[in-house]
């Protein structure tokens, strides 16, 4: 025996799994499982990457000054409250290692993204898991839940996996309604498929107790470099940058993630793409007796009659070529999550969703 223990929480943590890629003895499959852009990166972010093959052996900047600015640039931001991670996986766990640990709650909403809980327990904090009204985030549910020991507040909008989200107006008055001694954080991982929304940012510049996180992992397509980043209070961020590792992020994904965010021509491109390709998903799979709510993300979340249903389409979809995600884990065991590919990948599922619901008929 050993007396070696981890520290509490962590073996209550149960591992993340991605989005599956494979399916044993099926080859050519369809990947539609972990929400990445069909169409990949822009040729810029890979020109950028290309080039950066000849300076593998230099070490890479360690304040990110030049994506930072970058990022400002594009959206209107103060460059200096920006802080980069490893994807906007880093920055969510690092919010968790500064400003909660024993003793201390984190609030997620019940079909919230699993990182949430993961960085609580990861740090010995209470993960508080509340309830959503119709799988829509409640902010009269989180604010009742809000105690002295509520250190953080994790809200996804639009959310994964559900593809809901709430207005401006409500993100507003949950911040507003929140003690002095908890921060209100706002992930965007999604928010580049809303046409028009600053993901929070705007709410960010006016207060000081809320922080935005985004990714480059979704439209821009580059899910494989992991480069996510955060804009929050000055003090904030001068807090994450004490604890994040100096060298965090290679100086390929740097110079890739750059040059992704200064061509929004193609984020546009991507946008307009999904959006179309979104809404004749969701209407194929409802003909097919498959409903969903309005998504405004890059997927959409397919409910089925039970979870027997659910994970019998699931199995079908799998032996024709085509991997979704299982969402049980997520409180939705009735649900697939299945990704906005491109036309032919969503007339392929769509076609096959509505197979199998023939057949159970």
């Amino acid at each position: 025996m050993t007396n070696i223990t981890p520290q509490p929480g962590i073996l209550d943590i149960a591992p993340y799994v991605g989005g599956s890629s494979h399916v044993e003895g099926v080859s050519n499959v369809v990947k539609l499982s972990s929400n990445e852009n069909p169409f990949g990166p822009s040729e810029a972010a890979k020109d950028a990457f290309r080039k950066a093959a000849y300076d593998l052996h230099r070490y890479p900047p360690t304040d990110h000054a030049s994506l930072r600015g970058a990022i400002a640039d594009v959206h209107g931001l103060d460059a200096d409250r920006i802080v980069c991670g490893v994807g906007s996986d880093e920055i969510l766990s690092l919010l968790c290692q500064c400003y909660a640990g024993p003793g201390d709650e984190v609030i997620h909403t019940e079909h919230g993204f699993a990182i949430y809980k993961i960085a609580a327990l990861s740090n010995g904090a209470t993960p508080v898991e509340v309830p959503e009204r119709e799988r829509v985030t409640d902010v009269d549910a989180i604010l009742t839940a809000v105690t002295e020991r509520t250190r953080l507040v994790f809200i996804a909008n639009p959310n994964n996996p559900t593809g809901t989200m709430i207005g401006d107006g409500e993100i507003a008055r949950l911040a507003e309604g929140l003690p002095e001694h908890v921060l209100l954080v706002l992930d965007g991982a999604y928010a580049e498929y809303v046409e028009g929304f600053d993901g929070g940012a705007g709410l960010v510049d006016a207060r000081e107790n809320v922080v935005m996180t985004r990714t480059f992992s979704k439209i821009y397509g580059l899910g494989g470099l992991r480069v996510g980043w955060g804009y929050g209070p000055a003090h904030v961020v001068d807090v994450l940058n004490r604890v994040r590792g100096p060298f965090n992020l290679s100086q390929s994904a740097l110079v890739a993630a750059e040059a992704a965010v200064r061509d929004q021509a193609w984020v546009d491109k991507c946008r307009a793409d999904n959006a179309r390709m979104r809404a004749w998903l969701a209407e194929a799979l409802a003909g097919h007796g498959v409903p969903s709510d309005t998504s405004l993300a890059n997927f959409v979340l397919a409910r089925f009659a039970d979870q027997e249903q659910a994970e019998a389409c699931d199995e079908y979809l799998k032996s024709e070529g085509l991997i979704v995600r299982r969402v049980a884990g997520y409180n939705l065991p009735h649900c697939l999550r299945i990704t906005v590919g491109d036309e032919a990948s969503s007339r392929r599922v769509a076609h096959a969703v509505g197979q199998f619901m023939g057949d159970a008929e």
